[in-house]
């Protein structure tokens, strides 16, 4: 991924709520299987860390990254912003500049 193209990609999350917390309990099978489903059908979602959690942002979003196969677009503080390609045609793709 290009420099630009992950650019593109913050400019598009700015705006974005987080959709999955991520609390205590840390990266469950049930957090997982939750942020890949978000990812098919959204390609880029945002991610919060909670402050009950002992994790770290960066260590959460590498583990999410290897778990699912997806792109850590950026941590900024606990949020993760993550991006994957949908394989679904009924999703509206992102369409990333070259």
């Amino acid at each position: 991924m290009t420099s630009k193209q992950r650019a593109y990609l913050r400019s598009l999350a700015m705006t974005m709520q987080p959709i999955v917390n991520i609390g205590k309990n840390g990266v469950t099978e049930s957090v997982i299987s939750e942020v890949d489903n978000l990812l098919e059908c959204k390609e880029l979602i945002k991610i919060s860390v909670l402050k009950n959690s002992d994790l770290q942002a960066k260590s959460v979003a590498e583990s999410l990254q290897d778990e699912i196969n997806a792109i850590v677009v950026q941590t900024v503080g606990n949020k993760i912003t993550l991006y994957r390609v949908s394989k679904k045609d009924d999703v509206k793709h992102i369409q990333l500049p070259m």
